[in-house]
């Protein structure tokens, strides 16, 4: 599972590293993106785009995917991770899957390994500390009022051996030779995008403990991406 992130980036080091036009795009730091807040994604710019370069474009999708078929926006709180083993089958992915892939970008994600009773918060990154593409779906609905909502999903798999004492399932981290054709949306061979889907590598990974104010929705500040003793994290909040 995938429940919390962040993005503490730059813009411009974002639009050079995911081939995207800052343009008048505003984005601000980060430090505990949680479901149904807005999720920076990019997508292909297409075929049939102007310029050739940037090849990709930068918007916000609010995270929590909602099908286009769907009747009300609340599914969406319950489709914020998709699973790698099932995409082509479940009916709120599938279509998404052949036409509407996206990365979620990110520069950490936040998992709980379970010690008693308490959930131990950890910061995950790249080894490297480098920002990185989630494997994400998207679609666009329509409100019943006319209201056009984007939204996402991020697609989780197996943990690697580095995580799995932690968590059993991780996000999509997709390598920067494969995003190019994940987003390319004349690739809908499933199983050729399905064989994308693998777990990043452990050694170019890397975690520590964070304080449990990353818990709560209402803290988005650097003290969730601070790292402290484990012992810290599991005292009373």
């Amino acid at each position: 599972m995938c429940g919390r992130y962040s993005l503490t980036a730059e813009l411009t080091e974002l639009a050079e590293r995911f081939g995207f036009a800052a343009g008048e795009l505003a984005v601000q730091p980060r430090f505990n993106v949680a479901p149904s807040q807005p999720a920076l994604t990019v997508i292909s710019a297409g075929k049939n785009a102007k310029a050739p370069v940037p090849a990709n474009r930068a918007g916000f999708m609010r995270w929590g995917l909602i099908p286009s078929w769907a009747k009300d926006a609340a599914i969406g709180n319950r489709l914020i991770n998709a699973r790698a083993e099932t995409l082509a089958e479940k009916p709120s992915f599938r279509r998404a899957l052949e036409r509407r892939r996206c990365l979620v970008l990110a520069d950490g994600f936040y998992e709980w390994q379970k010690v008693g009773r308490k959930g131990l918060p950890f910061r995950i990154t790249l080894a490297s500390g480098e920002p990185f593409g989630l494997a994400g779906l998207w679609e666009r609905w329509q409100s019943p009022s006319g209201e056009t909502v984007n939204s996402c999903a991020i697609i989780t798999t197996a943990a690697n051996r580095l995580l799995a004492p932690i968590h059993h399932r991780m996000p999509v981290i997709l390598p920067p030779h494969l995003e190019t054709a994940w987003l390319d949306p004349d690739v809908s061979d499933t199983a050729l995008l399905g064989s994308m889907l693998a777990p990043y590598p452990a050694e170019g990974m890397q975690f520590y403990p964070v304080s449990p104010l990353v818990n709560s929705t209402a803290h988005d500040s650097p003290d969730c991406i601070t790292p402290i003793p484990a012992i810290t994290a599991l005292l009373p909040e």
